[in-house]
């Protein structure tokens, strides 16, 4: 499967592609999968290590020691330690959450999934997690696999985007139409 027919391209697409068979080769997909996973939970807590993995100020060396002690911390496999060394070396940090998306969709790709994301304005219980992928995968007719984030911008409601198709029922997005709607009668 080319890297283009599952839309994995650019720097991050080719970190992505080289990690995803290499871990094939290693029979390690799962591990790698779920370390990258710890990673991008780190990303998504930590401003410190999201400014490291984006600053061009930090020395390289110093990237270096830091993503070395964090893989070391989080117990990351050698492959995934690898990665991370190997991104800070070549100054390419910055495409790690990039690259990670990257490698989840080469993941669902290989297993025959979707992925959708689902932005919320607040965190989804398990129930609701569990309806959207059932509506999901009668929609899509795959199995879904779904990467979801809280964004209270919203408001309210979701937007679920898979592949390139974007459904807005974000109360955000109603207020706006209404005040657009509200323009053009006055």
């Amino acid at each position: 499967m080319s890297e283009e027919a599952i839309g994995v391209s650019g720097l991050a697409g080719r970190y992505a592609t080289a990690l995803f068979e290499l871990a094939l080769e290693k029979s390690a997909v799962d591990e790698t999968a779920a370390n990258l996973a710890t990673v991008r939970g780190m990303l998504d807590e930590s401003e410190d290590l999201r400014r490291l993995v984006r600053s061009p100020v930090i020395a390289r060396d110093e990237q270096q020691r830091a993503v070395t002690a964090l893989a070391k911390q989080a117990e990351l496999s050698a492959l995934a330690t690898n990665l991370l060394g190997v991104l800070a070396q070549n100054r390419r940090l910055f495409v790690l959450a990039d690259m990670i998306r990257a490698f989840e969709s080469l993941l669902a790709a290989h297993r025959g999934e979707v992925t959708a994301e689902v932005a919320a304005a607040k965190p989804l219980s398990d129930q609701q997690t569990q309806a959207i992928m059932a509506s999901l995968k009668r929609a899509t007719g795959r199995d879904v696999r779904l990467s979801a984030t809280v964004d209270p911008a919203l408001i309210g409601g979701l937007v679920v985007k898979v592949g390139s198709r974007m459904i807005d029922a974000s109360l955000k997005a109603k207020l706006q139409s209404l005040r657009l709607a509200m323009k053009g009668a006055g």
